[in-house]
Parts: structure tokens; C-alpha cells; sequence
């Protein structure tokens, strides 16, 4: 993934790294698929038109047996949503029923940007996770805690080029060494053939994908809209409590807000057009804000719930937290020196050239050349991208020293969780259960690049538009796990309590400014009696702090994270699910999260060849440059022997107080 410290390409494989395994030879090494192209075809799909705008289409079918769930009755669709735009856009799904009947219908979106939401399906809440079942057998089995649970589940991989997403389908060649996807198709003299797989993918044109948040929203929207005037029977009902919610994670902070406030814009549209003349502006240019000619029109989204998981969503906040956290964490960690602490402060806060004020010349740039953030102004694209890159360099300075970025509690490559799931999702058996015509793209970066270019991340305007959602109503649930750096906890209560603040625009007597700070940290109670956390709620807003989780708090974390989903959706206290009056309810503690933890012992990472650079240590790597090793189930073995048979088995094998959770997954932003 992509984060504002990160030096991997898209498929974790650092720049330096990227040259030496160019040089290397890896004979020894078993290939990584029995099929490396997907098939020439869809197999199955069956292709609609959306009834509520002819110019969308869908293609779909059932897939079988690829994604065991906990009862064989779970409905499953996977398909493209082929939405109108500048260039061939086609959006890929997976949903999955919930277990039992709910009017809840729940996106979730990893990040990136560029990043594959079959990472949440597969390595942190979805309905199932891959196993090893022998060598070089995958199969899935059901996660004890996946979301399904509470709600019907959603996945999405967006923009184009990420996930199973693409505009045209293209023969390449994938070098694993860079993540980088070319025409080549032969093999280079000085490249061994298991670091260069030919295949087909989305065309990689960086022209043919969003290239800021705001251009990503509205084609998840349409992909929304189609599904539901497809799917009928998912549509919430008006009547129930429950409704659309979206979820989100890291670069999710940006997508979360953006997207939301998309939706809740375009629902305005629609009660605009049912609004009798007499009581409206006929605004006979807006084209947009009259269905589609063929089409009934959209419908509107009662989104109810958005939760961000560790996200970074205004770096203008949450930037000086991160000294903060690197050298006065709850883990009693000290990531850098004092002296070095000062320095990145220093350069934070420095006039003109520091962090803070170039943040601040990027979205005074924004607001005056292009509000609409579009990502058409060169002036602003170079603005913010220059205050993006300096930002990420001063505070990425604090991991020189090998920290993990995901994980503070771990050192060296990626632990946790495992990238099983990208060998078995480049399987062909995989591919035509879905109905794929490309091959499986983890992290794009094509995509990275786009949004890089356009200094993304440092616009600004987040905090306004959660603040409008909460305005509304929508409930906001902010969930941070406090072994992360990347995008912590502290930076999260900071938008948190910012949040609160800026109610006050939109309402000078909104309680929130007062309210929320006020409101103490109370205990997260989940089945097992253990404490999962603490949270700080008033009304429709919450902060989480997850104990002993990383990044990728589902995964950490799972029943506490399932508790706090639920409990957010069905609008209920997230520290104790019980049913409360959200208008006036408040949380009862401390009014700081400060309780001190000790971290787990290190433990060591697997080196998953689909994932070098993130996973393998120096020495493995230098295995791999003498020719040693075999690699099963895609993962790398000095010897066969080490690997071990497993017998499959999911979350449900043991509580999760029972297990020891390190590492982070070896994505940027998810």
C-alpha cells in the first residue's frame, strides 16, 4: 500500500531489493501457479442492465465453492459493475449474505490508495480465510468472526487497475520483484522465469483510473446503485433501524468521508426531483439530477453508519501525534531518541517549509484552483504533492531504525497476517468460480502513482464533510488499534475530538464541542469478559482504542472488532451492546485512554514469494540469490521439511485471548 512513509513498489519489493533480485537465479524455486493467465473468457456471467440507468450494466454469477462461509444457504454473488465514465470502467464485487436476515447491507473498502478489498474479505473479516489443507492445496474455511455475522457484506475493489477491477483486459507480463505489469511477455536474460509471470491484466494506463478520492467516489456510487437496482432484495428497508453502512481502513480516512458525503449529496439530488415544481429551482441544465433517459432513476442510499479503521484522514491533525506516539506509547517502545524527536518536531512546525505550512499552501491552492478536487490543476497537483512527499519523508524518518510501520511490537518483515490468499487468488480453479478475465492484482501502482501525482492525500476538507455526516445523523465510529504507527491512535483521537469541534460551524448550540470531550473511556466488553478496549462515545460519534492490535484491527482483534462493528451499526453502546437513547448517551471513565500494556514477544514472518520485499528477511532473500529453497503454498522454505502438513482450521479453533497476533500485513494502506 501506499502511506506517506512507505518506499515499497506495489508488490512490496523495495527499490533496492527490486535491483538485486533482477540479478539473482532462482531455478530451485517451484512455480508460484499452475496457471498463470485467467481464462480467455467469463465463464458463466450472466449480464444485465441496470434498471435504474441504462448506462450502467452488471455481470455476475454465484460462485462455488471457492469462499466457505458458515452455512451453505449464505447467498454469494461476484461480478463487474460497468459504470459510465471517460474510460472503461469495470468494478468488481464480492458479496456474501449475512448468516441470518438483516436489513444491513455493509461497502467495505480497504485503501491504498490502490489497494485490493479482497485483503478485508480474506485476511480480516470477511466470511472465510485461506488454509493450507497439504502441499500446494488451498482451500478456504469459515472465520468465527466475520462480519457476515450482523450484516450482508459487500466488498469492493476500486478504481480501475485494482483488485479484480479493470478497463481492458491486456496480456503482460507481472515482475515480482517491482509489482510492475508490462508488455513484454518474454522473459528478460537477467530474470529467472518464477519472478516473471505472464499473464492478463487491466491495462495499467495511469489515464484510465481515478487519480484523487473525489474521482474514485462517483464511480463507486454508480457501482452501488447498480448492485441495488440489481439485487432489490438487499435494499435496506425504510422502516428498519438498520441501513447502508460503509466501512473503511487506513487510506480509507480519505475514501470514508469523501465517498459518504458523495452519497449523501447525490440523495439531495433526488429529493430536489420529488420536491413539487413550485417548491424547487427547475434547473434545467443539471443533468445529472434527472434519471438516466430509459432508466427509473436512482435510488436513495439511507446510509446509517461509516467507521474508519486506523485511518489517516487529515495529516494537518494528526501529523504531530506521531512523535508522540514513537516515543510515549502505552507499550513503553521508544522508536527514536529524544534528540531525534525534537528534530521531526522541529521540521513539522518549521515556517514555510515545514510539514505543516506546506499542508496548509496546498489546500489554500485547492480551495482557489480546485475545490471540486478534481486533480486538473497542475499548480495545485505540485503544490500538494510536494507537501505529501516532504511529510513523508520527516515522519517517516522515525522508522530508519527497522520499527515496523503496521506493528511497533515488531521488528523486520511483515508477520501478520498471512498472504496465502494471493497464491490462491491467481489460481485458475479461483478465476472461473468468479468469473474473471484478468489475473489478481493485490496493490497497484499505477494507482499509488495517480493519486501520488495529484498530492491526494494532504488536500483537505475531511473533518468538515464527517462533520456534516454526523449533522445528519449518520453515525461515526472511528476504530484504531494501538500497536500501529502508520495511522495511530493518538493521531485518530485527535480527529476525534476535532470532529466534536467543528460541530460548532454548523451549529453553534450542537452538544458535541462540550459533550464528546467531556464523555470518559469506558471498558469494550466482549463475550470472552476480557477488555478489548475502551471507547469514547457521545451520541452518533465514538472513538476506539483496541487493545494489542496493529494496522489491521479485525484481523488482530477479531471478536472485539465484530463487537465493535455491530454495536456501531445497530446503534447501540459500543462499549457494552446494550440499547441506549443515542441523543443524549455519553460513555462513563477516564477522560484518558492511558492504560499502559505489555507488548508480545517478536515472533517471525513467513517469506511469501508473491510478496518478497515485505516478508522475506535479508538472509531468506539471500537464499533465494544462491538458488536454495522450494516454495509451498507460496510460501518460501529452506527446506522442504520445514514445511509442515496443517490441518485447516479457522478463527473458531481458539479464542482469541488464547492467540498471540503480531507483525502487520505487508500492505501500505489497506
Amino acid at each position: 500500500m501506499w502511506s506517506p512513509f512507505n518506499t515499497r513498489n506495489g508488490n512490496g519489493a523495495s527499490p533496492s531489493l527490486s535491483r538485486l533480485l533482477t540479478l539473482s537465479t532462482l531455478a530451485a524455486l517451484a512455480p508460484l501457479s499452475d496457471a498463470q493467465f485467467p481464462p480467455y473468457q467469463a465463464v458463466g456471467l450472466k449480464t444485465v442492465t441496470s434498471p435504474s440507468n441504462p448506462n450502467i450494466k452488471i455481470s455476475y454469477k454465484e460462485p462455488k465453492d471457492v469462499c466457505t462461509t458458515a452455512f451453505r444457504r449464505q447467498k454469494q454473488y461476484t461480478g463487474w459493475v460497468t459504470v459510465p465514465g471517460e474510460y472503461p470502467t469495470h468494478l468488481f464485487f464480492w458479496f456474501v449474505g449475512a448468516r441470518e436476515p438483516t436489513s444491513a447491507l455493509t461497502m467495505m473498502l480497504n485503501g491504498g490508495p490502490g489497494s485490493s478489498s479482497m485483503f478485508g474479505l480474506f485476511a480480516e473479516n470477511g466470511p472465510c480465510q485461506v488454509v493450507e489443507k497439504g502441499a500446494n492445496r488451498l482451500e478456504t474455511a469459515a472465520r468465527e468472526w466475520g462480519w457476515d455475522r450482523a450484516s450482508n457484506m459487500l466488498f469492493v475493489d476500486q478504481p480501475n487497475h485494482v483488485g479484480f477491477s479493470y478497463d481492458t483486459p491486456t496480456n503482460g507480463s507481472l515482475d515480482l520483484t517491482t509489482g510492475m505489469v508490462s508488455p513484454t511477455m518474454q522473459l528478460p536474460d537477467n530474470l529467472p522465469p518464477s519472478l516473471f509471470l505472464n499473464g492478463t491484466f487491466s491495462s495499467n494506463n495511469i489515464q484510465n483510473t481515478a487519480n484523487t478520492t473525489q474521482n474514485a467516489a462517483m464511480a463507486v456510487y454508480h457501482l452501488l446503485q447498480g448492485f441495488l437496482s440489481t439485487f432489490p432484495e438487499y435494499v435496506p428497508d425504510k422502516h428498519s433501524p438498520l441501513g447502508v453502512n460503509l466501512f473503511t481502513e487506513s487510506y480509507g480516512g480519505h475514501y470514508g468521508p469523501v465517498f459518504a458525503d458523495t452519497w449523501q449529496k447525490e440523495n439531495d439530488k433526488l429529493s430536489k426531483r420529488a420536491m413539487p415544481l413550485s417548491r424547487r429551482q427547475d434547473d434545467a441544465n443539471n443533468i445529472q439530477s434527472r434519471p438516466p433517459k430509459g432508466g427509473s432513476g436512482n435510488r436513495e442510499i439511507k446510509l446509517t453508519s461509516l467507521g474508519i479503521m486506523n485511518g489517516c484522514i487529515d495529516d494537518l491533525v494528526q501529523g504531530s501525534r506521531y512523535v508522540e506516539m514513537a516515543i510515549n506509547n502505552t507499550y513503553g517502545i521508544k522508536l527514536i531518541d529524544q534528540a531525534t524527536a525534537d528534530a521531526i518536531t522541529s521540521g513539522f512546525n518549521a515556517p514555510d517549509t515545514g510539514c505543516k505550512d506546506l499542508i496548509l499552501a496546498c489546500r489554500q491552492a485547492q480551495a482557489a484552483l480546485d475545490p471540486l478536487d478534481q486533480g486538473t490543476d497542475e499548480t495545485v497537483n505540485q503544490v500538494c504533492a510536494y507537501a505529501s512527499l516532504t511529510c513523508q519523508q520527516l515522519l517517516g524518518s522515525v522508522l530508519a531504525s527497522g520499527a515496523n510501520a503496521y506493528d511497533i511490537a515488531h521488528m523486520g518483515p511483515d508477520a501478520f497476517p498471512d498472504y496465502h490468499y494471493l497464491e490462491y487468488l491467481n489460481s485458475r480453479r479461483v478465476q472461473e468460480a468468479i468469473g474473471s478475465v484478468v489475473n489478481y492484482t493485490d496493490i497497484s501502482p499505477v494507482v499509488y502513482q495517480a493519486f501520488f501525482q495529484t498530492g491526494d492525500r494532504a488536500r483537505g476538507g475531511l473533518i468538515a464533510k464527517l462533520a456534516s455526516l454526523l449533522q445528519r445523523g449518520v453515525r461515526i465510529g472511528l476504530v484504531y488499534g494501538d500497536r500501529d504507527y502508520i495511522c495511530n491512535w493518538m493521531g485518530g483521537e485527535a480527529v476525534s475530538l476535532a470532529l466534536a469541534d467543528a460541530m460548532k460551524d454548523l451549529d453553534p448550540k450542537s452538544p458535541y464541542p462540550t459533550k464528546f470531550p467531556q464523555a470518559g473511556y469506558e471498558n469494550i466488553q466482549t463475550n470472552n469478559r476480557e477488555v478489548g478496549g475502551v471507547v469514547r462515545q457521545f451520541g452518533n460519534l465514538s472513538f476506539s482504542r483496541i487493545y494489542q492490535s496493529g494496522h489491521f484491527v479485525p484481523a488482530y482483534q477479531p471478536e472485539t472488532a465484530f463487537r465493535v462493528f455491530e454495536r456501531i451499526i445497530a446503534g447501540k453502546s459500543v462499549a457494552t451492546g446494550a440499547r441506549v437513547n443515542l441523543r443524549d448517551f455519553a460513555t462513563r471513565g477516564p477522560r484518558k485512554a492511558d492504560k499502559q500494556l505489555q507488548a508480545p514477544k517478536d515472533v517471525s514472518a513467513k517469506c511469501f514469494a508473491r510478496n518478497l520485499g515485505s516478508t522475506c528477511t535479508q538472509e531468506q532473500v539471500m537464499a533465494i540469490l544462491m538458488g536454495e529453497g522450494v516454495v509451498i503454498n507460496g510460501v518460501w522454505y529452506k527446506e522442504k521439511k520445514d514445511w509442515s502438513p496443517v490441518t485447516a482450521r479457522s478463527q473458531m479453533a481458539e479464542p482469541e485471548s488464547k492467540r498471540t497476533l503480531v507483525g502487520r500485513a505487508a500492505r501500505w494502506f489497506e
